[in-house]
């Protein structure tokens, strides 16, 4: 990445993870001058440590009514996949307020079709997208798994099923057999499991991102490495104060992810509640060929998707906000969760433990809007849905910033109310 800026901009896109990334190829095919701006390299954040899982099955919130019976072992447990430190719980409890609030039955039920809007378009745009740079390669879309081992899990696998054919989410009841045809490396306790024919994953998320970058260069964009501290609205414009000087531009993007809330207050006046679920992951470089699609435990309640560079395991969430350190224990705990699952105990050799921000909203739904009379666009905000919604996200960023000045964002891109500003 360049330290200059460049002279003359229309649009600048502040992060260069995978949804910033999206969005400024896109612009720039639209025939815009784009720059992204980042403080670190591209694809370095969250986007480099995803599960790679394409989960366009996950139209349920993170969170339901139960976590109010679950909170005191989140509270207790440092190791459980839902956990908050309770150093953190003074700060984060108002979120958590609003997160109960928007658990009710009719705001829930927003959420839901909120999720199911953005993931149901997110597979085709991802197609689009990947064709369009010549790498349908990198997403393998074979479907993902999800397996119960206890006989006690069925009724619960039942209701889901149930839940996912209302929503419209395409899924079938795998016996024991069927699985073992498909993964046979896996433990005969597993009982069975729901199969997701219109889901992938991606070899290497980290690659696709570069792919994208480069993509996106070869379309004029232009990626700066400078940290944004400030900015300000003015009659033109935007002007970007920097760690490294200041940057005029028509129209600003904010697709930073767990980091956009200051940058937005300053730009809106809106203070929005924006934190952040820690994840983390184990990446097992001698694993290959274990699976053939990724494979998440209904009971264990992680993810296993199997990439270019090994199996990663992925999955726990952890609320403790941006400053305190990773707890890598967290991610060493993924490969205990594993054992039992295979008939041979996963080669945790040489394995790389990680930590990232997924930048997550009290409604589980991503900010996607147009304010400040189109000089302002948000992108952020997408929880552990920003690899699935990327490319979705992009074309409707897209088609907002073309939009003439005083125009507000036509329904008919999607309904896109769900995802407004000023809905907070």
């Amino acid at each position: 990445m360049s330290n200059s800026l460049p002279s003359s901009v229309d649009i600048t896109v502040i992060g260069a993870g995978i949804v910033g990334v999206a969005c400024a190829l896109q612009l720039a095919r639209q025939g815009l001058r784009v720059v992204v701006v980042d403080q670190q390299d591209p694809g370095r954040g969250a986007s480099f440590g995803n599960a790679g899982h394409l989960a366009t099955e996950q139209v349920f919130p993170i969170a339901d009514l139960s976590i109010l019976k679950r909170l005191p072992g989140m509270l207790m447990d440092p190791m459980g996949p839902l956990r908050l430190d309770w150093k953190y719980l003074p700060r984060a409890l108002p979120w958590f307020i609003r997160l109960l609030l928007n658990l009710r039955p009719e705001p829930f039920q927003r959420t839901v079709a909120g999720i199911r809007a953005l993931n149901e378009g997110s597979l085709g745009a991802w197609q689009r997208l990947l064709k369009a740079i010549a790498r349908p390669q990198l997403l393998k879309e074979d479907g993902s798994l999800l397996v119960f081992e206890r006989a006690e899990s069925l009724q619960a696998i039942e209701a889901l099923q149930a839940r996912m054919r209302e929503q419209q989410v395409p899924v079938e009841m795998w016996p024991t057999g069927a699985i073992r045809e498909m993964a046979p490396q896996l433990s005969e306790r597993i009982q069975g499991g729901l199969f997701y024919p219109r889901t992938g994953h991606f070899l290497d998320p980290y690659q696709v991102v570069c792919e994208l970058v480069e993509a996106a260069k070869a379309s004029g964009v232009q990626f700066v490495k400078q940290r944004v501290e400030s900015g300000q609205l003015h009659e033109n414009g935007v002007s970007l104060a920097t760690d490294q000087g200041s940057l005029a531009t028509r129209q600003v993007l904010i697709a930073c992810g767990a980091h956009s809330a200051k940058l937005t207050a300053a730009l809106t006046g809106k203070h929005v509640p924006l934190d952040t679920e820690r994840g983390y992951h184990l990446m097992l470089p001698h694993e290959h060929k274990r699976l053939p699609f990724a494979v998440t435990s209904l009971e264990r309640k992680f993810i296993m998707t199997p990439m270019a560079g090994g199996l990663r395991l992925a999955g726990t969430v952890e609320f403790a906000g941006l400053e305190q350190p990773p707890n890598m224990e967290r991610a060493w705990q993924l490969h205990r969760l594993s054992k039992g699952l295979f008939s041979r105990d996963l080669n945790a050799e040489d394995a790389i433990p990680w930590m990232g921000f997924r930048p997550s909203l009290p409604d589980s739904l991503p900010i996607i809007d147009r304010v400040g009379n189109g000089k302002v666009l948000l992108a952020f905000g997408h929880q552990h849905l920003g690899l699935t919604q990327a490319a979705v996200t992009a074309e409707l960023v897209a088609q907002m910033a073309v939009l003439p000045t005083s125009s507000r964002v036509p329904s008919g891109l999607m309904p896109l109310e769900a995802y407004r500003l000023d809905r907070f």
